[in-house]
């Protein structure tokens, strides 16, 4: 079955957020990137970020590359009805991030990947990884991904078809698409995925889904679209959204960010 996924956005994929894609079409929701120390230390706004209030299907994604931390924090771990897994978080491009070997940069670190993903899997829970081609053109170019997926063992791959360093403003790269298929591994693409043929192009290469993040922002029912199935009325979903955040108590930043998104939206 080919998947549409939410993708994981700071200040946008709370519980509301993730409910409301999933009541339009989502197969699958992500968390926001939660740092592992931040959950062992107790980190109020990162415990947040992993509060769970309903039964949507929500992998949570992590950022890490200790494994004594990540061992403590699964010895705690309670699963919860919806839990789908942990995604490792091997995309983030900021700097405070890349310059400690981790998201963007822990593409090219293979064995601490298969370190990391060993740990949960030693634990049965599923485990997947998102990806950028590299923290950069020259990693792009010798095709540090293709290594990470051929030699880990996650469940499946989202591969984010840009590097690290790249601006929000600047093309994906489909065409690494049909390399990642031919690992055999399960790919998802993820990357500026805006309307149906873009799909239908990755569908055609292989891909086993895709990933969707901004622009299920600026359009929730785009899931259900893609899908060919009815979709609501942007007035009847901004109420679906109030109506979640009142009911979970969602931080007002989330709210906003949602309302300020869809300003250029039409109303119907």
């Amino acid at each position: 079955m080919f998947e549409y996924m939410l993708a994981p956005l700071e200040d946008y994929t709370c519980n509301a957020f993730r409910t409301l894609c999933y009541q339009n079409g989502a197969d699958l929701t992500f968390t926001e990137m939660t740092r592992v120390e931040g959950i062992i230390r107790n980190n109020k706004a990162t415990l947040s970020k992993i509060e769970i209030n309903d039964k949507t299907p929500v992998c949570i994604q992590l950022l890490s590359s200790n494994e004594e931390q990540l061992s403590k924090y699964l010895n705690s771990f309670v699963p919860f009805e919806g839990f789908m897994g942990f995604n490792l978080n091997l995309c983030c491009p900021s700097k405070n991030i890349t310059k400690f070997g981790r998201g963007g940069a822990m593409v090219r670190r293979v064995e601490k990947t298969n370190k990391l993903i060993e740990i949960i899997k030693k634990k049965n829970y599923p485990v997947s990884i998102k990806l950028s081609l590299g923290l950069n053109n020259f990693e792009k170019e010798n095709k540090v991904y293709l290594q990470n997926i051929k030699e880990t063992s996650a469940d499946f791959y989202i591969v984010q078809a840009k590097t690290s360093a790249q601006k929000s403003s600047e093309e994906y790269d489909y065409s690494v698409f049909e390399e990642c298929v031919d690992t055999n591994k399960k790919i998802i693409a993820n990357g500026g995925i805006n309307n149906i043929s873009k799909v239908n192009q990755l569908k055609k290469i292989g891909c086993c889904g895709v990933m969707i993040g901004r622009s299920a922002i600026l359009d929730p029912a785009i899931f259900n679209k893609f899908k060919g199935k009815d979709v609501l009325l942007i007035n009847k979903i901004k109420k679906n959204y109030f109506d979640l955040c009142q009911k979970y108590e969602e931080q007002d930043k989330y709210y906003s960010n949602f309302l300020n998104a869809l300003k250029t939206q039409k109303v119907d």
